[in-house]
Order: C-alpha cells, then structure tokens, then sequence
C-alpha cells in the first residue's frame, strides 16, 4: 500500500500529489507500528493465530473487547488513520494539498483509489468485528442454532457479522462529519508518543497479568 501512493504520487509530476503521497506513507507506517502492537496483545489473551479460532474463543458473550479494551481503542484509531478517514485525512487536506496524491487522476485511476479506499474500511471494519466483536458470534446462538435448522443458523450468523461490518462503517462516517480534522504535526505527536507508548504498556501489562493467572 505505502509503494503504490509513494509511486501514484510521484507519477503524477504534481508536487502537492507527492507531498500528499510523502504525507500517506509515513502516517500508514507510523500507525502500524502501534495497530500490529494491539493485535500482539490479543493473541497474548486469545494463545492463538487462527481467526476461527478465535471467533469460537468468543462464543456467546465471551468477546475480546470485555478483555481488551484499550487494544480496541488503540487499534480503531489506528483503522482511522490507515483508511485516511477524518480526522487523520491529512493526505487529502484541501486547504493544503489540493486534492491529495490521486489530484491528477480521473476517471478509471481515480476510481481504482478511491475503491481502494472504502475496500481498506471494509476490512478494518471485518477485522475489528472478528477480533474484537465475536465474528458471526451473537448472544442464544445455540438456542437459534437449534430451532433454526442447519440452513438457517449459518445465515443469521452471516447476517450478524455483516450487520457489525456495517455498524462499524456507520461509526466511520459519523466521526468524519463529527471531529475536525487534526494537524499534521498532531497526528504524528498522537501515533508517536501517545499510541504506541500505550500499545506497549497494553503488551507488557497483558503479558504480566496472563502470567500471573497461570502461575496461580
């Protein structure tokens, strides 16, 4: 992702692309140090790289967000300025940089970013919602699994997933016309010396209580 904005801003011989470009790349890997350091704390809980696994270790209302919620709340601040939705849309900031790293692009290339950006909040909005929010998982599901038949009981569980997909891109568009937009200098004092200092205590004090139940 950071080599194709860096080269979609370069190619495009516009120094306010390139900028922008420069701009989406270093928030992209500043926030994914602290995003990575999140999941690192929740497969610490979870003792396991499966997402099915996963999911099923939240049956019920066993969801990973109870047990972890500051991984939560640093890894959906860090799914905002991924997907470079407000208040992290640097990239795109009008007043400065035009219309961002796709300003020279139209028609099908400008298509192909902007696709690629709604495509990149789709699956942070999967993502959270397997992690976090029980996957397919939902409160009776054995009861409706039961009474529902073998057809039906997958479907409603499809639906739910989908349904927290769409709940998560509805908080999407809701911050985006709710909190101003951050300078630039502040989006990287937030990543930097706010988030990932946070995600770390996150790691060290899961990995220090996950030691002390074991041990007792």
């Amino acid at each position: 992702g950071v080599y194709s904005i860096i080269l979609g801003g370069w190619a495009s011989n516009n120094k306010y692309s390139l900028l922008s470009a420069i701009r989406a790349a270093s928030q992209n890997i500043s926030y994914e140090i602290a995003m990575g350091l999140s999941i690192i704390a929740l497969l610490l809980v979870t003792n396991t790289m499966s997402l099915k696994e996963i999911v099923e270790q939240q049956h019920g209302w066993q969801w990973n967000i109870i047990y972890q919620p500051l991984g939560f709340l640093i890894f959906i601040i860090c799914a905002f300025a991924e997907t470079n939705r407000a208040p992290f849309d640097l990239p795109e900031c009008e007043t400065e940089l035009i219309g961002g790293y796709h300003t020279e692009y139209s028609s099908m290339k400008l298509g192909f970013y902007l696709f690629a950006e709604y495509i990149n909040m789709f699956v942070s909005a999967a993502v959270m919602a397997t992690l976090y929010f029980g996957g397919y998982n939902y409160p009776g599901m054995d009861w409706v699994l039961l009474h529902a038949g073998p057809f039906f009981g997958p479907l409603i569980g499809t639906v739910v997933f989908f349904a927290k997909i769409f709940a998560f891109i509805f908080f999407f568009m809701w911050v985006r016309w709710t909190i101003p937009r951050f300078r630039y200098d502040q989006l990287m004092h937030l990543g930097w010396k706010v988030l990932i200092p946070l995600a770390i205590a996150n790691v060290i004090i899961t990995g220090i209580v996950i030691a002390y139940i074991e041990k007792f």
